[in-house]
This record gives structure tokens, sequence and C-alpha cells, in this order.
């Protein structure tokens, strides 16, 4: 049985920037928290754990003495408000990335626009990005939910930096017949589309098709959303511990991605298992 590893899989720039700094943060201050869960992976939110770091959503629960981490995926802008006044030392762990997705929002809502995040309502991401907007606004999931905006004069585009490329497009499309003017400001990070076209390519090459990531992991979920898609033996999971070795016994190729909040060592894990499995097939 041959194990491919797709072209681009695991942690991205932002997960590696926010995991190393609450890594550091930990190490030189006393009673550190991170304001959510710092990525969607379970495994890393208990390694942190471990670490005496905890998880905290309450902003008003904080004190003087804390310090506290801002999650990967950013928050809303008047959290940072809150905790201003409540004097604990800010480390900001936001990606640059949704940094950006949160400007681009707000500075074309400043520009007259309403504008259309595409993305999950209820993702902490894109309540983040929302926040900075002061003008009108709406989310979209997908293209059926645009298709029921109103005609606006001036809509824009942007968009959770961990959305599907193809669907923002066809997203833009329908937006250029709800409006006279339509500004489109792409910001799905780079990682993610080649993430995602990495997957695409693998899944068409193999029988069975592993995703390794949180299962409360966005990113990780449109992986294997798309790769399902394509390769109807794929299967979405968290560590080794979830893989049947029933699932191999006809397998020739089979591939392997993680979301942008994977951690190396469970990818490791899992090829480490799949060794054992052709080992046993031999």
């Amino acid at each position: 049985m041959e194990i491919i590893i797709a072209d681009h899989a695991g942690f991205c720039f932002g997960v590696e920037r926010a995991v190393g700094l609450v890594d550091e943060t930990s190490k030189n201050n006393k009673d550190v928290y991170t304001l959510g869960p710092i990525i969607h992976n379970p495994q890393i939110v208990k390694k942190f754990s471990d670490q005496g770091v905890e998880v905290c959503e309450d902003p008003e629960s904080f004190k003087a003495t804390d310090t506290v981490v801002i999650r990967s995926h950013g928050v809303p802008k008047k959290i940072y408000g809150q905790l201003q006044e409540k004097s604990v030392n800010i480390v900001d762990a936001t990606c640059p990335f949704v940094k950006k997705a949160q400007s681009s929002a707000q500075k074309l809502g400043k520009g007259g626009a309403t504008v259309v995040v595409f993305g999950e309502k209820n993702h902490p991401e894109v309540k983040s990005i929302v926040s900075f907007i002061d003008s009108e606004f709406f989310v979209v999931s997908d293209e059926s939910d645009t298709m029921e905006l109103p005609f606006r004069n001036s809509y824009a585009l942007v968009a959770q930096t961990t959305q599907n490329s193809e669907s923002f497009d066809k997203i833009a499309e329908i937006l250029k017949t709800k409006c006279e003017t339509l500004t489109v400001t792409n910001t799905i990070c780079n990682a993610t589309s080649l993430r995602q076209a990495s997957a695409i390519n693998l899944a068409g090459q193999v029988d069975v098709m592993l995703i390794i990531g949180g299962k409360n992991s966005g990113n990780t979920t449109r992986l294997y959303e798309i790769c399902k898609s394509i390769c109807k033996d794929t299967y979405h999971i968290e560590t080794k511990e979830e893989l049947d070795t029933d699932i191999f016994k006809t397998s020739r190729k089979v591939g392997i991605t993680a979301g942008a909040s994977t951690p190396g060592y469970l990818v490791d894990e899992v090829i480490e298992f799949l060794k054992e499995v052709t080992n046993e097939q031999d």
C-alpha cells in the first residue's frame, strides 16, 4: 500500500505563529489564558492546558495580573476595549491574514458599500471580521444565501480566510447581478488555496483519503467535503485511534492531508499506523 502526503498540509503560518506565541508567553508569565481556544485543535488545546494555560471565554473575568492571548481567529473589536479596561497583559495572536480581512471589511464599509462576508456566520473569525464593519453588512455561507440578498447600489465582497476560492468566485458572480457596483477583495489566504488545490489533486489519485484535524475546525471540514466529492472513501479523523484497519484491506493508494491547525506529530502518528498496516498486509 502506497502512502501519499499532500504537498500542502498541516500547520499554516498563522497557526504556527499563534502556537509559538502561547508557548513563549507561558514560559515568561504566570496566569496565562487564551481568550477562546487558541486554534481549533483539541489536542493542542489540551497540551497547553497541561502546561497551565487555560481557555477562558469571558473577558470580564480577567484580573490585572493576568496575561491574555487572543486566539488566532481574532476577537470582536469591542473585546480589545474590555481587556484594556481590565489592564491585563494582552498578547495578540490573531493571524495576520485575519487582520487583513478585518481591515479590508472596515475600509470597504467606510467607503459606502454594503459589505458581504462569505463565511460561517457563527465562526469566531467571521464574528471578528463583521465587528469592524460600521456600515450595513450581510454574512453568506453559500450561493443560495447570496441569491436571497436584496439589490443594493454598491456591494463589497470579502471572505473568511479559510473559505473555498471556487465558491468565493461563484458568489462574486451572483453579487454582480445584485448591484450597480461590486468591489471584490479576496481575503482567502494563499495557504488555504494551496492546501485545497493539493488535496483536490491527491484525492483524484487514491483509493482512500484521510483528512486529519479537529472536528471543530472549519478549514479541515472543508478539506473533507472537497475530497469526499472526489474520493468516496474519504475520512475525517483527529487521531490514529479513529482508524479501522478494515478500511485499507483493498487499498493500493492512501492519501493524507491535514487542516491548518493540525500539528505535524498527529500526521506522523497516522503515517506510522499506516506503515504498520502495510507490513501486516505484506
